[in-house]
């Protein structure tokens, strides 16, 4: 009886623990594209924009890498999205960001860096405004 017991438990943790790991808590993002990255620039600029050495700055990085992998996981599947100007644009911006945050962590993001990051959110808003 005991056995049956602990192996039902079992049995029901793993579906809860499936179950949880299915569900969408993306509650950043809309499913409407052009709202979604507009929102990402700001969120993103935000991040990149605060002091550095700060508690803020620390919580505005963690959200950022929260949303560029909610962001990325929605979209990079959508035909209809992954192929237009605007999505490859952000998708090499998201990357470069990505990828610093990975390899350095604790390093402020270099004026390089920022400045391409930035002329790419301009290249983005702008074919989001032709509708591309």
């Amino acid at each position: 009886m005991k056995r049956l017991i602990s192996r039902l438990l079992a049995l029901v943790l793993v579906c809860v623990i499936g179950l949880m790991g299915c569900s969408d808590n993306s509650s950043t993002l809309t499913g409407n594209y052009s709202e979604d990255t507009l929102n990402l620039i700001d969120s993103l600029r935000t991040a990149i924009e605060l002091p550095e050495k700060t508690e803020a700055k620390s919580e505005a990085q963690a959200i950022a890498r929260q949303i560029i992998n909610d962001y990325a996981s929605r979209y990079r599947r959508d035909p209809a999205v992954s192929t237009l100007p605007s999505f490859t644009t952000m998708r090499t911006a998201l990357n470069s960001l990505a990828g610093h945050y990975s390899s350095y962590p604790n390093r402020p993001i270099p004026e390089k860096l920022k400045k391409r990051l930035e002329q790419e959110f301009k290249q983005a808003e702008l074919a989001l405004k032709r509708g591309v």
